[in-house]
């Protein structure tokens, strides 16, 4: 069934708030195997607002608006969507009801606010719509059927209109669309977007049910895997063996196979499995690693120590770089790098120990080291190895790609520590 979006509001086209409804919906309709093939914002504009709803209606199955059902005179969308599918407008009991205990509290919590005749604006349902009940708000959600088209109206504010979702929106369309879709993802670090492309270039050409889709994220590369199916059981069993294929392929690279498990979490995980500690030393990202590791629930039990030293004396008194060693190869250098992993190391008294040193520009650079050259140091007993990249792009883009690569890194050098002591 072909399915579009709509969100109402001028402060979305003004850029005053960010449009987070039909990045939600187009995924739910994703999972439903609805096949959504327009999103449209329009403003508070009667006129235009028609329009856009009269041509959404001529040319998709199911259209879903979001916003505009609020009690003021700009909020339009209940008025328009009944006009052009000519359905008149008549007072819900069951509603009102509901809305007038809702503001009876509201005004014991806010004593100074007083309650408006214009809310019950929003008790007034095109007649024969199905009403939905909004447990976190005053605007009902509203189903419009005629002549084998559906319009959905919900509620703008993502905290009501995501709970009316899923408690009533999606098991009305489930009851329409048979067939449901499911993805599975692959998630892959320390090779790039182009490789990977290379190495599933086959399984593209050649694929019908399920289906590879690449997605490039800053040092990681994931592989949405999606099938169609009567049920998740059915789905799951066509995705399996595609799964199976692409570990083969990618083995050790791949990091996780849930969607929400991050690479920080994958590498926190391994630290727990091989019972090691870390310490990270930071120049250039200024702690933006640690940031990313603490961002993981449990990270206190393998995470003891994070250094941020930015100056060149820093990197002296809290790691013990030498200073022969800045004065002859400089801060950013594979010799520092090394030091600097070392030194943390030592100084934390951790098994294991990821430095990071670089130019991020925007000044700073050289001809023989430009910006966006960095260096990166992995100490572990009997082994420190260092590698030096080049990003590109302003400030915040090397930095960013800096602590992507950085727990790519780290995470590869846990896994050769592994293997040199199983062998």
């Amino acid at each position: 069934m072909i399915t579009e979006l709509i969100s109402v509001g001028t402060e979305i086209l003004l850029g005053n708030i960010v449009n987070t409804n039909s990045a939600y919906l187009s995924e739910k309709c994703a999972e439903l195997g609805l096949s959504v093939y327009y999103q449209t914002v329009v403003g508070d504009n009667e006129t235009r607002m028609r329009e856009t709803i009269q041509t959404a209606l001529d040319r998709s199955d199911i259209v879903i608006l979001t916003g505009g059902l609020g009690p003021t005179e700009d909020d339009l969308t209940k008025e328009v969507t009944a006009e052009v599918m000519g359905m008149k407008l008549v007072e819900d009991r069951h509603s009102r009801k509901l809305m007038e205990a809702y503001l009876e509290q509201y005004k014991k919590n806010n004593p100074q606010r007083k309650i408006t005749a214009n809310n019950y604006k929003q008790a007034m349902v095109p007649k024969g719509a199905i009403v939905l009940d909004n447990h976190n708000g005053t605007a009902p959600g509203l189903v419009l059927e005629k002549k084998g088209k559906t319009a959905i109206l919900l509620p703008g504010p993502p905290g009501e209109m995501r709970p009316m979702f899923e408690e009533s929106v999606f098991p009305y369309l489930r009851k329409k669309q048979p067939e449901i879709i499911y993805s599975q993802m692959v998630k892959i670090c320390s090779i790039g977007e182009s490789q990977v492309a290379e190495e599933i270039e086959d399984l593209i050409e050649s694929q019908t049910n399920p289906t590879i889709a690449p997605y490039a994220k800053t040092g990681e590369v994931h592989l949405r895997i999606t099938a169609k199916g009567k049920n998740e059981k059915e789905c799951k069993k066509l995705i399996k063996p595609v799964v199976k294929e692409l570990k083969a392929r990618f083995g050790r690279n791949i990091f996780a196979t849930e969607e929400s498990k991050s690479l920080e979490e994958a590498v926190v995980d391994m630290l727990k499995e091989q019972e090691m500690t870390l310490s990270l030393a930071e120049s250039c990202t200024g702690g933006a690693i640690a940031a990313r590791i603490v961002n993981v629930s449990g990270a206190s039990e393998v995470f003891l120590q994070g250094m941020v030293t930015y100056s060149n004396k820093a990197k002296r008194r809290c790691l013990d770089v030498s200073k022969s060693t800045l004065k002859k190869h400089g801060a950013v250098s594979e010799e520092c790098a090394a030091e600097m992993a070392k030194g943390g190391r030592k100084a934390s008294k951790t098994d294991i120990c990821l430095s990071v040193t670089g130019i991020a520009g925007p000044g700073g650079g050289t001809k023989e080291k430009p910006v966006g050259t960095v260096f990166m140091g992995c100490s572990y007993k009997g082994c420190t190895q260092v590698r030096e990249f080049h990003f590109q792009g302003n400030r915040a883009r090397v930095r960013e790609q800096t602590v992507a690569h950085g727990l790519a890194f780290l995470r590869d050098c846990m896994m050769e520590r592994a293997d040199k002591e199983n062998n």
